[in-house]
């Protein structure tokens, strides 16, 4: 059996990931840290599917967090690993909890720097940073640009206080959006030129996320270069977290043909949605790729997919195919490790899709199962 026809045999809607895609990106990130002496970090925020964390944590650094829930997921299953969290306002007793078990802690603010650093001051086992915000970006999507316009996120030249800086061991920038090595030399230009003073007597720099290194097209040696480049400068550690480079093609979300009908064009419904289980389709916006689909009018057959929840814009998108779709078929869309897990709801009372595995010996294996007690305690 090829994979459409392991997959299409799975009940739906499903997402699957594929074991042997994951352990080849970890591979690159993994010769990224032996060539560069950085440390490679996965951003949990793209991808935690904690089952796997026991294969990531054979190849990288450890993860960052965007938070408590995040942290402790590692704390708990990717032990003895580097943990780097960031927020852009702690509570404390948040940050009492991450104190006990995260590597590296940065703050957003001034602000909150100061207001936490007595306490920071009790646990010298934990290096303390600040985000800055170099005010150059190239993601054009604000929702999206940590660098447009009023940012909450991170410190701006202007307000930076280099007079408070005791305790302070590194600095975070994260700028980027699934974007190659030429974008983030641009970036590191601007850094340098605004806060490069500053790394003189920092102990580490944090790259932040947005590198689409395990892209066929990404330059690898560039970015091996430019990491090089400022460990030698400044004389310190680098990090760099991306998430979609470590999940980026390495999964499925399979689903069955509902219902056939026409309104001007011919449409499909289907047991998966949009808004529920892939809402970057609609955030970023973008139409994802189904296996053995055309664009429309390419190929003999077009259909508009549409997800079964009461939003009228519940919309996949407009697919061609070389035959008719009948009501039961299967369609597989890639690319779907990555932002669907983390940030699938249960809007209108749409069932999560179970989460599978596909291992490298074409075997399947469920790793979890949901049902109407996820959706009720929810509430």
């Amino acid at each position: 059996m090829n994979t459409t026809e392991i997959l299409s045999a799975l009940p739906t809607p499903c997402y699957v990931i594929d074991e042997a895609a994951l352990i080849n990106n970890l591979e690159i990130l993994q010769k990224v840290e032996e060539k560069s002496g950085c440390h490679v970090l996965l951003a949990q925020k793209a991808f935690s599917n904690y089952k796997t964390y026991p294969l990531i944590s054979k190849y990288i650094s450890g993860t960052t967090a965007s938070g408590l829930y995040e942290a402790r997921l590692a704390h708990e299953e990717m032990p003895g690993t580097m943990i780097h969290v960031f927020s852009p306002a702690y509570k404390e007793k948040d940050l009492e909890e991450l104190l006990t078990f995260c590597d590296h802690i940065v703050f957003n603010s001034f602000s909150q720097w100061k207001h936490f650093r007595e306490k920071a001051s009790e646990h010298p086992e934990v290096s303390f940073g600040l985000r800055i915000n170099p005010e150059y970006s190239e993601i054009e999507t604000d929702i999206y640009n940590p660098c447009f316009a009023n940012s909450r996120l991170g410190i701006t030249l202007a307000n930076f206080e280099e007079n408070e800086l005791e305790g302070i061991s590194g600095l975070h920038f994260h700028t980027m959006c699934e974007q190659g090595a030429y974008t983030l030399e641009r970036t590191l230009a601007v850094v340098e030129e605004k806060f490069g003073k500053y790394l003189y007597n920092m102990k580490w720099l944090n790259f932040g996320g947005g590198h689409h290194i395990t892209k066929p097209d990404y330059d690898v040696d560039k970015l091996v270069d430019m990491i090089r480049h400022i460990k030698e400068k400044y004389d310190l550690e680098v990090f760099i977290e991306p998430g979609e480079a470590v999940a980026i093609d390495a999964g499925f979300l399979v689903c069955t043909v509902l219902d056939l009908t026409i309104n001007g064009m011919e449409l499909a419904i289907v047991d998966t949605s949009a808004a529920c289980h892939m809402p970057d389709v609609l955030e970023m916006p973008y139409r994802p790729f189904i296996i053995g689909s055309g664009k429309p009018g390419e190929k003999q057959f077009t259909y508009r997919l549409g997800g079964p929840t009461c939003l009228a814009g519940d919309v996949i998108g407009d697919y061609s195919f070389d035959s008719p779709l009948l009501v039961g078929d299967k369609l597989v869309f890639t690319d779907m490790a990555m932002y669907t897990t983390v940030k699938n709801n249960t809007f209108n009372g749409m069932p999560l899709p179970s989460i599978w595995i596909l291992h490298r010996n074409g075997e399947t294996e469920l790793l979890r199962k949901f049902g109407y007690d996820d959706f009720k305690n929810r509430l």
